[in-house]
C-alpha cells in the first residue's frame, strides 16, 4: 500500500510543488540527485570516481513528446560525453538513456537514430551506453532497438526487471559473450498479469535471474542495495568462479555509501547511479516507491534541519 501512495504521489504536481520549494527537503534531494546542470553532474563524477568508484550518468527527462525535445536531449549526452572525455573520466564513467526520452513512445525509428548517435559519441569518447528499461510496455521495442545498436556497438548495455514474469526468459536470451545486463527490482507500478506483487517473489525473481546471468557468458550488472541480495552475489560470483572484474555492483546516487566503499575495498568494480537535471521529481519518487525504506532517511533528515 505504502508503495502505491508514493507512485501516486509520483504523478501529483502538487506534491512536486511542495517537495520542491520546501527548504526542509531540499538537501535530502541533493542526496539523491547529483543537481540540474551538466557542471553539478561533472563534480560528482569526479567525486565519485576519484574515490574509486564507477559512475553510470542519467540526464532525467522521459515525458519528451516532440522531435524537437529528443534531439535537445541527444544533444545534452552528446555534451556531456565530450566532457567526461576531456576531464579523463572515460571508461570508469559511461551514460544510462531512457529511450523515452529520445522519443521511443511516438518514433521508434527516431529513438533508435537518436541513440545510436549517443553510441558513437560514447565510443569516440572511450566509454560505453547502457540502455535504461521503463514500464513493462516499452520492453519488447527496447530490446529490439537494444539488438540492433548492438550490431555495431556491442558493448551497450541492457537492464531487465526481475519483478517481471518474463525476465527470466529475457536473461536466458541476454547471457550471451560480451554483454553487459543490469539486473534490478523495478520501480514502475505494473499489473498482477505480467509482474510480481509480493516483496518476496520479487526478490525470489532476483535470485533466480542472478543465477542466470552469473552462470552465463554476459557481463552481469548486480543492481541492488539489499544487503541479501549483495550477499548472495557475492556468493554467486564465488560459485561461478568470476573474479572481481567480471562483473559488478551497482548502487543509486545517495544510498548507501558505506556500502559502496565496503564493496570497492573488497576489489569488486561499483559502479553509481548519478542522475542530474531538472525532471528530478518522478525519478526520486520512484526510487523511494522501489525501496520505502528510504522514506526513514528522508524523515530523519527532515527531523535533522528543525
Amino acid at each position: 500500500m505504502l508503495r502505491s501512495v508514493i507512485l501516486a504521489a509520483s504523478r501529483s504536481s502538487r506534491v512536486e510543488r511542495l517537495v520542491e520549494t520546501a527548504p526542509l527537503t531540499r538537501d535530502v534531494v541533493h542526496r539523491f540527485i547529483a543537481g540540474v546542470t551538466a557542471d553539478d553532474a561533472l563534480h560528482t563524477t569526479r567525486d565519485l570516481v576519484g574515490s574509486g568508484l564507477a559512475v553510470t550518468l542519467d540526464h532525467l527527462g522521459e515525458d519528451t513528446v516532440t522531435p524537437d525535445q529528443a534531439t535537445a536531449i541527444k544533444d545534452e549526452y552528446l555534451a556531456m560525453l565530450a566532457a567526461l572525455g576531456g576531464a579523463g573520466l572515460t571508461p570508469a564513467a559511461e551514460v544510462s538513456v531512457k529511450l523515452s526520452a529520445l522519443g521511443q513512445k511516438f518514433d521508434e525509428q527516431l529513438a533508435y537514430d537518436l541513440a545510436r548517435q549517443i553510441c558513437v559519441a560514447a565510443s569516440n569518447a572511450g566509454t560505453t551506453v547502457t540502455l535504461d528499461m521503463e514500464d513493462h510496455t516499452t520492453t519488447d521495442s527496447t530490446l529490439e532497438i537494444l539488438a540492433k545498436l548492438r550490431l555495431d556497438y556491442p558493448t551497450t548495455g541492457a537492464v531487465l526487471q526481475a519483478y517481471l514474469r518474463r525476465t527470466e526468459a529475457d536473461c536466458r536470451e541476454l547471457a550471451t559473450l560480451g554483454s553487459r545486463v543490469r539486473l534490478c527490482k523495478g520501480a514502475y507500478k505494473e499489473p498482477e498479469s505480467v509482474a510480481f506483487q509480493s516483496a518476496l517473489d520479487v526478490d525470489k525473481s532476483y535470485v533466480r535471474c542472478m543465477n542466470i546471468l552469473m552462470s552465463g557468458e554476459g557481463y552481469p550488472m548486480l543492481a541492488t542495495h539489499d544487503p541479501r541480495l549483495i550477499a548472495i552475489g557475492e556468493d554467486r560470483a564465488r560459485w561461478f568462479d568470476r573474479s572481481p572484474d567480471a562483473f559488478e555492483f551497482q548502487l543509486l546516487h545517495g544510498v548507501r555509501p558505506d556500502e559502496q566503499l565496503r564493496l570497492s575495498g573488497e576489489g569488486y568494480t561499483v559502479r553509481v547511479y548519478v542522475p542530474y537535471g531538472t525532471d528530478w521529481y518522478g525519478y526520486m519518487m520512484r526510487r523511494l516507491a522501489e525501496r520505502p525504506a528510504n522514506l526513514l532517511f528522508f524523515a530523519r533528515a527532515v527531523k535533522s534541519r528543525k
